[in-house]
């Protein structure tokens, strides 16, 4: 029984450690942009339900197809997409008004300097 879990086991992370999402590889010949990502209802003010992925690129708001607000991390998280404005390395182009990612990397807040 012990053997079987073990096997059941490895052969889960295996699958998981392989599954890579497209949209987590760049494609090294375009050229990647950094944009504003947040919600695009509760930080850009843009029309819709619930709550969506957008981008801002020069200063214009975009919804994102390819990934989602639920792909990186809880969206009412203190840093999550509803709470705060964050930075994504970018590819893809806007399509009828909506940003087509075909790659889409979240960029670790910065941290505050400490006052001296």
């Amino acid at each position: 029984m012990k053997l079987f879990i073990l096997l059941l086991v490895s052969s889960f992370l295996y699958c998981t450690a392989g599954a890579q999402s497209k949209i987590s590889v760049p494609d090294n010949s375009k050229k990647k942009d950094t944009a504003e990502a947040s919600c695009g209802q509760c930080q850009f003010k843009m029309q819709g339900k619930g709550c969506n992925l957008a981008v801002r690129i020069n200063g214009k708001s975009y919804f994102v197809d390819g990934t989602t607000i639920d792909d990186h991390g809880d969206a009412h998280a203190d840093d999550g997409f509803c709470e705060a404005i964050r930075k994504a390395e970018v590819q893809g182009e806007v399509v009828n008004n909506r940003f087509k990612a075909t790659y889409f990397k979240l960029l670790p807040v910065a941290k505050a300097k400490p006052a001296q």
